[in-house]
């Protein structure tokens, strides 16, 4: 198995609205250094932090050209000087700050494991960032025990449905919050939460209403007005766990209602954790991973693109028609 001289990859060569500084262009296939794998990449997975970097609006803001997509899975093509335990063939999922869009991508070997056998490419390619961040979220940051009320908001997307999952298996009873019913039935069907709540119209009194006393732990990727109404139906002594803000708007908490409440705000930036605390990434990587070995836990996958139609799967992440992860798939 060897590599072309060039592959194609979606290049991001100016950063913008609607996405007009991306382009699938070809480039030169980059071969690996000691102690990296080359991979032909099968799945890359779709964040909505990527779609922020196009516009240059994420934390993260790597140097242009560049190319988007962390999780990835593949099969090994070539192997750097160095490297140990794997060879030329061996299906492997890993991860970074980008490249996973392109047809190839160098990656260190160290930080890759090969795929459990029952998961396909576009699976192995959904586990990564979104049940880190659940389970850094969910046990580093909370702390949740078995029995409490868990309120997962954008349980559709990728990191809310991760924390669905993992919620149910650590014992949480789980409210899953979405904003369509078409979303919740698959999530019920899917992982079948205690509870299943279209928040389109609002969702404190109704959160009332199921716990009697407010949430315990609130799970929020949206921020915004999500944000602004968990505040009035978490528990007390309960955790609001930042996440994210794919609403776009970053919202704020006057101090007075933590101290009268009683609850704690507490943000996760589940890979900054991992770099300040290495050996603690390492262990949450391998609880993740032993969970979906053990299929304790189940990724879903949304769709699956080929990089033709990247524009496809960066809309229907864009407009919130997702159920899991999109995936797409540069070998297509």
């Amino acid at each position: 198995m060897t590599a072309p001289a060039r592959m194609k990859a979606l290049l991001v060569e100016a950063l913008g609205e609607n996405y007009s500084g991306c382009s699938v262009t070809e480039v030169e296939t980059p071969m690996p250094a000691d102690g990296e794998l080359l991979l032909k990449i099968r799945a890359g997975s779709l964040g909505f932090p990527d779609l922020l970097m196009t516009q240059g609006r994420y934390q993260h803001k790597p140097d242009l050209p560049f190319i988007p997509g962390g999780d990835v899975s593949g099969e090994v093509v070539a192997v750097g000087a160095g490297v140990d335990g794997f060879e030329v063939g061996d299906r492997v999922v890993t991860g970074g700050l980008g490249g996973a869009f392109a047809e190839y991508g160098t990656y260190a070997a160290s930080r890759a494991r090969k795929i459990p056998d029952h998961l396909d490419f576009a699976a192995a390619a959904s586990v990564g960032s979104a049940y880190v961040t659940a389970y850094v979220s969910l046990v580093r940051r909370a702390n949740i025990q078995p029995g409490e009320w868990l309120l997962v908001h954008g349980a559709a997307g990728g990191v809310g449905l991760a924390a669905v999952d993992l919620g149910k298996h650590l014992g949480a009873r789980v409210i899953a919050a979405a904003s369509s019913d078409e979303k919740l039935a698959m999530i019920e069907t899917a992982y079948a939460p205690e509870v299943c709540l279209n928040s389109s119209d609002g969702f404190r009194l109704k959160v009332k209403e199921i716990t009697g006393s407010g949430a315990d732990v609130i799970y929020d990727p949206v921020g915004g007005d999500v944000f602004d109404e968990s505040v009035r139906c978490i528990g007390f002594d309960g955790r609001l766990l930042v996440v994210g803000f794919a609403s776009g708007r970053i919202p704020t908490v006057s101090v007075n209602m933590p101290l009268i409440k009683g609850f704690s705000v507490v943000g996760v930036r589940a890979g900054e954790y991992g770099r300040r605390f290495p050996e603690k990434g390492r262990e949450n990587m391998e609880a993740v991973w032993k969970l979906v070995a053990d299929k304790a836990v189940t990724p879903h996958v949304h769709g699956v693109y080929g990089l033709a139609d990247w524009r496809e799967a960066f809309s229907e992440m864009d407009e919130r028609r997702v159920v899991g992860r999109v995936i797409i798939d540069p070998s297509r």
